[in-house]
């Protein structure tokens, strides 16, 4: 098993878990709402299936992926072994339109969407014989050149062209936050109270993606649902 041995992996994904429910605790502890239960995300891009598998032994469900060649084949070797038909498989890399319908036959999730156009793709693709495709709105909430996202001001009418989707769930957002800027955190959960005081009918809006390896105890400490953790979990990347 490259980079790390299974006691190795099992041992991070332990840690983790445990800083997960010590954030969410202390979060309990300063908020004046209830605090969601918060699920891990394992990013385990670059990492062979082999490793998926040790981790959804364990009892982890959720697994996100970045490279889409790469998923399709983890998710092949694992479909046949009995962990594998418990993995929920999330997309977070960026979308060209020619992988849409990959993605749309393939995933359970995709947290990256910032466009109507590729909206509208994994709508029109997503196979009827499957449940609708759970999907985050990727925001950029500190407007970075570098980034990818919808910006703030493009958010109501990203959420109105998803909501007429059938074969798509809008679940809520995810970010990424400029590592220099404190407040993202905080603004983003704003923003998505304020969508859900706006749109009572998003019966499935209730997914706030933020925070990974570095700083998901600040992040679930400003009411993040589900944290994006690779590094920690397994080890730094070839």
């Amino acid at each position: 098993m490259h980079s790390l041995d299974k006691h190795s992996l099992i041992d991070n994904w332990q840690q983790v878990r445990q800083q997960v429910d010590e954030a969410c605790a202390q979060a309990k502890g300063t908020a004046t709402d209830s605090v969601t239960a918060v699920t891990l995300l394992a990013v385990s891009k670059t990492k062979p299936a082999e490793m998926i598998a040790t981790l959804a032994r364990q009892g982890q469900r959720h697994f996100g992926e970045n490279y889409l060649q790469e998923a399709i084949e983890k998710m092949a070797t694992l479909k046949d072994q009995p962990e594998g038909e418990e993995i929920v498989w999330h997309y977070i890399g960026s979308i060209q339109r020619n992988k849409t319908r990959d993605i749309a036959e393939h995933f359970d999730w995709v947290q990256t969407l910032e466009r109507d156009i590729i909206a509208k793709r994994l709508n029109d693709q997503r196979p009827d014989n499957m449940s609708p495709l759970n999907v985050l709105i990727q925001l950029n909430i500190d407007d970075e050149d570098s980034k990818s996202g919808c910006l703030s001001e493009q958010l109501p009418d990203l959420i109105a062209a998803i909501k007429g989707y059938e074969r798509l769930q809008l679940r809520g957002l995810m970010i990424i936050p400029a590592k220099a800027d404190n407040d993202s955190f905080a603004r983003t959960k704003q923003l998505f109270e304020a969508v859900k005081n706006t749109h009572p009918e998003l019966s499935g809006w209730d997914t706030l993606s933020m925070g990974m390896s570095a700083d998901m105890a600040d992040a679930v400490t400003n009411g993040s649902t589900m944290v994006r953790v690779g590094t920690a979990i397994f080890g730094a990347r070839a």
